[in-house]
């Protein structure tokens, strides 16, 4: 039977903007027939794969997401002694493998279309076969098989998976369901009008009175649900049954789920929070989110507690309604005198 993991988090942030629309207001559903403020999944996820935690637990298993691979093998080749029109050919023939390649006449002719999750197994790849092919060795169009793993010790691709429109051999479904986190009570964006001062302006220039700049940005606030499930199977199988590198991709998803925000507007806003409380699940019970605790806004004074009590009188009426849906939980509850827990236990119990 498939074994899952599951978190449920609440965090609060204060001002911020942490994911933007195409109008630079905070995102927005509306929810339960309130408005709500949102974070995207794929927001979240870029967050966490990017941060300092992930880079330190995954040293050495992650992918790059790029269009770049083709320059890299360019560049690679050039350093080799390549003459440039060989370099650039046999790279746009490698990075090709990946992903369609712009035209020959595009600025960056060794750019694929669209952004490609690649290992690190793949990068390496990637550069012996540009050196065979630079030593004489044809490229034979696809080379699919001898460039692309169906597994490998990227965690962030075995974790969040990957599409290859041309290799769908090589696709990887992702073993990590990551919801779009959304704020448990009503919460709409607010304009923040400022000014800026040029501070080398005299007042002794009646005729440039007043500001230098002004300007609107938007920013919103609220405590946020976030919810993730995980195929703890999927996952090791996607990693090659690599248990420990599974461990660690655990391990690093529960500290950067807990403590890393998205960057938008950081430098504006300083947004930097950690969960207010976590839920932590195993079993092998169908997975199921816990958003519907929230379809009645949460009101009162204190919009964390609720929120708290909110999601656990949820989940127990869905236990006694289906029966147990986890087999076992652990919690780290910041808010409530009777709560408890840490970050710690948590990694332990998600990786155990």
């Amino acid at each position: 039977m498939t074994d899952f993991l599951q978190l449920h988090l609440l965090t609060a942030y204060g001002p911020s903007n942490l994911n933007r629309d195409d109008t630079g207001r905070p995102k927005s559903i509306d929810f339960g027939g309130a408005p709500r403020i949102r974070v995207s999944s794929q927001s979240l996820k870029r967050a966490w794969r990017t941060s300092d935690v992930f880079k330190e637990k995954l040293e050495g298993h992650l992918a790059s997401r790029t269009q770049r691979l083709g320059q890299d093998v360019y560049r690679h080749l050039i350093d080799a002694g390549a003459a440039e029109d060989q370099a650039l050919s046999i790279a746009r023939n490698v990075a090709g493998t990946f992903g369609k390649i712009r035209k020959d006449n595009d600025k960056d002719p060794t750019f694929i279309e669209q952004l490609a999750f690649v290992s690190p197994e793949e990068q390496t790849a990637a550069l012996v076969r540009a050196d065979r092919a630079l030593a004489g060795d044809p490229i034979e169009k696809p080379e699919h098989e001898n460039l692309l793993h169906k597994t490998d010790s990227a965690a962030d691709i075995a974790m969040f998976g990957r599409m290859l429109a041309d290799a769908p051999k090589f696709n990887r479904e992702a073993a990590v369901q990551v919801a779009h986190a959304f704020t448990t009570h009503r919460a709409i964006a607010e304009d923040d009008y400022y000014t800026a001062v040029d501070d080398l302006k005299s007042r002794d220039e009646p005729d440039d009175a007043g500001a230098g700049f002004v300007g609107v940005q938007e920013f919103g606030a609220g405590v946020f649900y976030i919810y993730i499930c995980v195929d703890t199977d999927l996952l090791l199988k996607n990693l090659g049954d690599d248990k420990p590198v599974r461990d660690s991709a655990l391990a690093a998803l529960v500290e950067a789920a807990a403590t890393v925000a998205p960057k938008g507007k950081q430098a504006s806003f300083a947004s930097r929070a950690r969960a207010l409380y976590v839920l932590a699940e195993r079993g092998s019970a169908q997975p199921r989110s816990l958003a519907a605790a929230f379809l009645k806004p949460i009101g009162g004074d204190d919009y964390a507690k609720s929120s708290i009590e909110a999601l656990d009188k949820f989940r127990e009426r869905l236990d006694a309604a289906y029966g147990p849906c986890a087999a076992d939980r652990r919690t780290m509850d910041c808010v409530r005198e009777d709560g408890g827990g840490s970050l710690a236990e948590l990694v332990e119990f998600a990786v155990s």
